[in-house]
């Protein structure tokens, strides 16, 4: 197949929170927020993520590596260096890639025995 360019350079995640606790065996049943990253180029696309809080100096960046033709998965919560990203404390976050790239946020809250999970498209920067 073909590669494609598909998707954007920067995007936006405004509302991030990753819940503190879990009901559940770990690290499955961890609550988390994370990202699923589309690289439909014909390239390695090279990102940098940015956090940004309410009463604290951003953290970052966070460099994160996606193959040509391939997708990842990040959990916020494997994000340590610089800083681990702060358990329980809204966040937002700016990604920026030097390839096209599709952004899905997701977030899995454990801290009750009925979990739930919430996943939406990140805001693409134009």
């Amino acid at each position: 197949m073909k590669p494609q360019k598909t998707g954007s350079k920067q995007w936006v995640i405004p509302g991030g929170h990753i819940p503190f606790g879990t009901n559940g065996k770990e690290p499955e049943f961890t609550s988390h927020d994370s990202l699923s990253i589309l690289n439909t180029s014909g390239k390695v696309a090279d990102i940098e993520l940015v956090i940004y809080y309410q009463d604290r100096e951003p953290n970052g960046p966070y460099p994160i590596c996606v193959e040509a033709q391939r997708m990842k998965e990040v959990r916020f919560n494997d994000l340590i260096d610089p800083l681990a990203i702060a358990l329980d404390t809204p966040y937002s976050c700016v990604l920026q890639s030097d390839v096209p790239v599709v952004v899905q946020f997701s977030r899995q809250d454990t801290r009750q025995t009925a979990n739930a999970i919430a996943t939406m498209m990140a805001w693409p920067v134009a």
